[in-house]
């Protein structure tokens, strides 16, 4: 494939996509199920930096249609890291111990008897 002088051209750019979702389906589908959510709580920090990013290219941006991709960019990137998060949270609460010690049932409390002040043990036997 030949570049032109100004960038790779749109077949460049196609043929880069159709790669890397190629790979990218072949490398999730060898995850294993179990290790997939962790794996997937792991890349909240790349998902956090690809926010980043998104926010930097919209501050540049010129015309509607750039500020609109780049808000639409801003909007996707940030539902991803805020359910990786949530993804994250649930998962980590499957893995909470429970609780298998039941509370004591509230009892009423002792009843004032009328033979003065508590008195404390003998302790001299």
């Amino acid at each position: 494939m030949i570049a032109s002088a100004g960038g790779p051209g749109l077949m460049g750019f196609i043929t880069i996509f159709v790669l890397a979702a190629f790979v990218g389906y072949e490398v999730i589908s060898k995850v294993p199920s179990i290790l997939h959510t962790p794996l997937m709580s792991g890349s909240n920090a790349i998902h956090g930096i690809i926010l980043v990013g998104t926010m930097i290219v919209l501050g540049q941006a010129h015309g509607a249609a750039q500020l609109t991709l780049g808000f639409l960019a801003v909007v996707l990137a940030t539902l991803n890291v805020v359910g990786g998060f949530v993804v994250t949270d649930r998962m980590l609460e499957m893995f909470k111990g429970r609780s298998t010690e039941r509370a004591p049932a509230a009892q009423p409390p002792p009843a004032a008897s009328d033979s003065g002040p508590p008195t404390e043990p003998d302790s001299s036997k």
